[in-house]
């Protein structure tokens, strides 16, 4: 098993690089710890994350057709039954095959952060397990609702013209 793999199992948070952003990830069911060291409101909802395609499409078989085409990649898609899900190719968790509550690892209200070292200290010293990922682009993902037809809730790292060509 993943070190990543373990700590998320045993309940531990972890500071992790994704494709877009430093995020911090927990099991889903334990996001009251993860609101808490963000200073986050637990009614704001969180994605759900996925380190592997085909685990993503076997849990979410509701994920338009046309949709899956973004995925992996920078975007958080809203699906119609409300779900907040991410799917990321991150070499650094190859292998990976649970699912993840995410969110980024910032306070709440505060910019995204590209470089480990930027990390608010309190969020670090809160975390069960840290991983470097170098510098990154530094843009959070782009929100797509999915639930009627498609719109984008928050323009991020991928842009309305290639989410417009996929998704028609």
């Amino acid at each position: 098993m993943l070190e990543f793999e373990r700590v998320i199992q045993t309940g531990g948070i972890v500071l992790f690089p994704s494709d877009t952003v430093y995020g911090l990830a927990v099991e889903p069911d334990r996001a009251t710890r993860l609101f808490a060291l963000k200073g986050r409101a637990a009614e704001k909802p969180a994605a759900l994350m996925y380190f592997d395609l085909d685990a993503a499409l076997a849990a979410h078989p509701e994920i338009p057709e046309r949709a899956r085409a973004l995925l992996p990649g920078p975007v958080t898609l809203v699906l119609p039954s409300g779900v907040g899900l991410r799917c990321v190719d991150i070499p650094a968790l190859a292998g990976v095959r649970i699912p993840v509550l995410q969110s980024s690892a910032n306070r709440a209200g505060e910019p995204s952060v590209r470089r480990l070292a930027d990390v608010d200290p309190a969020i670090r010293a809160g975390v069960d397990l840290e991983i470097d990922g170098g510098e990154l682009p530094g843009v959070a993902s782009t929100v797509i609702d999915l639930r009627d037809g498609w719109r984008i809730l928050r323009e991020g790292a991928l842009d309305a013209g290639s989410i417009a060509r996929a998704l028609g």
